[in-house]
């Protein structure tokens, strides 16, 4: 959809206000509304507002930035996203500074940047991320719905009847879903997405991450994508699946090779394993991150890939005879907390670096690495992802992966963030701490 075709589809629905959508560098969705009268400036020459007031934008002393909306993510939002009684549309906007050019730190333009480097190597990169969330009663406390389990269906379960209402306002905005069901935890469900080119997958993820919450608030629930809200539970991942196609070629599958698996596809493993640690400041961003990431909730921990294991980092589907398009690879550590634009810039990055190094992809490990011993991971060269925030923060900042992926500006304020965020829950006495050593010391 071009200009021409926005103005036209919004003059003869009658549409009243269009939103224009944008995230900080932490995944968080911002945005204005303008009127109809708006529209046609605002699609040729774009908004200015004050990026001052946008976490990882600009100083208060540069504080002009533009929106400039794309029109190939215009929809009209249902009668339930609408301003008051009117008709809305929202769109998508890429940032750009005073003088007309995109702005560096804007999360969408870096994974536009990344996509343009896999281009440039000849491959379109597409995913379909698993995003899991909770229902809880309120954001008050994490009290659940229903103790149902992976697959389970709960009779007369609250959650699975607002999981279906959110996969019918996820298909009336134009976001094709694959399958839901209800998650291993308790309250807890996936909605899956279709496969799609990356860009788009990231504006759906912002989407999807709207809808689910605002389904959840409508319907008298409140709806979570916190990576661990449950001590003892299963935390929220968002295993990413992802592959590389050169055209209508899958570059992932071999038919030759005994596993399928191209030579790309082991150089793409092969650059995930050794920059997982690096870029998990992104994919896991928050000091929360790092409580799903332990031993014994299906959550990834140590560097190794599988066919079948799904205690590895790395898993790869099982290939099915005359389907070579469905070809990938499932990376199983980031959470749906993060910011997507920037989480699947960085994935891509990693894997593009394995193709370009040739590296070497190790062996897989189908055994379960959380039952091998210390000694015996470190015999085997197994390595593992940080263990809290801290940690994330110290290999992001020796990071020249990073540096080059999200620009040196944005990595800067990324890791500015994150300290803060460490310092403050690093000094703060929580209830475990008092519950446990008021009484004794």
């Amino acid at each position: 959809m071009d200009r021409k075709e926005v103005l036209q589809i919004c003059k003869e629905k009658k549409v009243s206000f269009i939103r224009l959508w944008f995230t900080d560098i932490l995944g968080m969705l911002k945005g204005f509304s303008i009127t109809i009268n708006e529209l046609e400036e605002a699609l040729e020459d774009g908004m200015g507002f004050d990026g001052s007031s946008i976490e990882g934008f600009v100083r208060i002393d540069e504080s002009d930035m533009i929106a400039l909306p794309d029109p190939s993510t215009f929809r009209i939002l249902p009668k339930w996203a609408s301003e008051a009684e009117t008709l809305t549309a929202a769109m998508f906007c890429d940032i750009l500074t005073p003088e007309r050019k995109p702005y560096e730190d804007d999360p969408r333009y870096v994974l536009r940047r990344n996509l343009e480097e896999a281009k440039k190597m000849g491959y379109t990169f597409y995913v379909g991320p698993e995003l899991e969330f909770y229902y809880f009663k309120s954001n008050k406390s994490p009290e659940v719905l229903d103790y149902g389990g992976y697959f389970d269906v709960v009779p007369l379960d609250v959650g699975g009847d607002v999981r279906k209402k959110t996969i019918l306002a996820l298909e009336e905005l134009g976001i094709q879903v694959e399958y839901s069901h209800h998650e291993v935890g308790p309250s807890q469900h996936e909605i899956d997405l279709k496969y799609q080119e990356a860009l788009t997958m990231a504006d759906w993820t912002m989407l999807y991450r709207l809808v689910v919450k605002e389904i959840a608030r409508r319907s008298g629930i409140y709806a979570t994508f916190m990576p661990k809200p449950l001590y003892g539970q299963n935390g929220n991942g968002m295993h990413t699946h992802m592959s590389l196609f050169e055209g209508d070629r899958n570059a992932f599958f071999d038919p030759e090779a005994p596993d399928h698996l191209s030579k790309v596809a082991k150089h793409f493993i092969a650059g995930l394993l050794r920059y997982a640690p690096e870029i998990a400041i992104v994919t896991n961003q928050w000091v929360n991150s790092y409580k799903r990431l332990v031993p014994g909730y299906e959550a990834p921990i140590y560097l190794t890939w599988a066919r079948r294991n799904r205690s590895d980092l790395i898993r790869v589907p099982h290939y099915n005879p005359g389907r070579e398009r469905s070809t990938r690879i499932e990376y199983r550590c980031p959470d749906p907390a993060c910011n997507p634009y920037l989480a699947f810039a960085a994935m891509l990055a990693a894997g593009l670096e394995g193709i370009r190094q040739e590296l070497e992809c190790p062996d897989p490990v189908e055994e379960n690495v959380y039952l091998m011993t210390e000694e015996e991971r470190r015999r085997r060269g197994i390595g593992s992802l940080p263990g809290d925030l801290h940690d994330a923060i110290l290999l992001a900042e020796k990071s020249e992966l990073l540096k080059k992926t999200l620009g040196e500006s944005l990595l800067e304020k990324l890791l500015r963030n994150k300290r803060k965020e460490w310092e403050a829950y690093h000094t703060l006495v929580t209830p475990y701490e008092i519950e446990r050593y008021l009484p004794i010391l």
